[in-house]
């Protein structure tokens, strides 16, 4: 039985709560989105990216001093991974959060809607009693529970890579200050967080450009077009002044948990940034979405 008949025989024998059938629209869209080979695809190549980093690292040191490894401008703390593999953690973020991360949010959510319309299968899900503003929000839950997956996959693969490869110990933090290992652990995980939920407000974009059209690729090419638009934007000095409300603006500000004391202000201006983003994103998705003739 396909998924769009699964859902119309739950909404044609419905008779539990309301609740209880939500959270089983939830579970049959999570297990939908996470069995696509494209999804396991992409999370793939988020878990590959650390490996590489810390392959790379592992050969150009050899293990040792990393005698200047942290140049040609990459992260303040990628020279400190041949002392602590944990700092592969955050050389990972570093590394995918730029465009890996936000491309494979903005695939998985660009497809959410536009999907189903091409897949032909959008106005048979609607039969089921779970009503427009439903199946968008469990849309949309789905993509943010995607994003924290993708971001521990990266996280899970980088500690695994960096423990295999380097020392792991106490952390020296990027204000010069030593942590004991459990605490960088547990900074690694908030930064995973912060991470995820930096991503918020490219899976409400993507979720609403889904509404726009009925192909799921031209959704997903368009979702991935835009980010690349506004990262290129936010390199050009002379919209400085345009550049602190482009969501990614904040993104790498993750590195500020790694001070001592934390500087909080651009990690609450990044997560205020992106709860504006889905909020937006996420009204005019449904404003277009409970307005919409589902003809597929």
């Amino acid at each position: 039985m396909s998924r769009a008949e699964t859902y119309a025989a739950t909404g044609a024998a419905a008779r539990a709560p309301r609740a209880l059938w939500s959270l089983g629209l939830l579970r049959n869209e999570l297990l939908t989105t996470f069995r696509r080979w494209r999804t396991l695809a992409l999370l793939a190549v988020l878990a590959a990216v650390p490996v590489l980093v810390g392959v790379a690292v592992r050969i150009e040191t050899g293990g040792g001093d990393p005698a200047g490894g942290g140049g040609g401008g990459g992260p303040a703390f990628i020279s400190q991974i041949t002392d602590n593999g944990l700092f592969l953690v955050f050389t990972a973020f570093a590394a995918t959060l730029p465009f890996f991360l936000p491309m494979a949010i903005g695939v998985v959510a660009g497809d959410a809607i536009a999907g189903e319309a091409s897949a032909g299968t959008l106005r048979y899900l609607l039969v089921a009693p779970a009503g427009r503003t439903r199946l968008l929000l469990t849309k949309y839950a789905t993509v943010l529970v995607f994003c924290l997956a993708a971001t521990l996959v990266v996280a899970v693969s980088a500690l695994a890579t960096g423990a295999l490869l380097f020392p792991l110990g106490d952390l020296t933090t990027i204000s010069g200050t030593r942590i004991g290992f459990a605490e960088g652990l547990l900074r690694a995980l908030l930064i995973a967080l912060v991470v995820a939920a930096s991503l918020v407000g490219v899976a409400a974009l993507g979720l609403f450009v889904s509404t726009l059209t009925g192909s799921g690729i031209a959704a997903m090419a368009t979702t991935v077009g835009l980010l690349i638009t506004v990262q290129i934007l936010d390199q050009i000095p002379q919209l400085h002044a345009l550049q602190p409300y482009f969501f990614s603006h904040y993104w790498l500000s993750f590195a500020d948990l790694l001070r001592e004391p934390v500087y909080w202000d651009d990690l609450l201006r990044n997560l205020g940034l992106q709860a504006l983003y889905a909020a937006v994103f996420g009204s005019a998705a449904w404003a277009r979405f409970t307005a919409k003739d589902i003809t597929a």
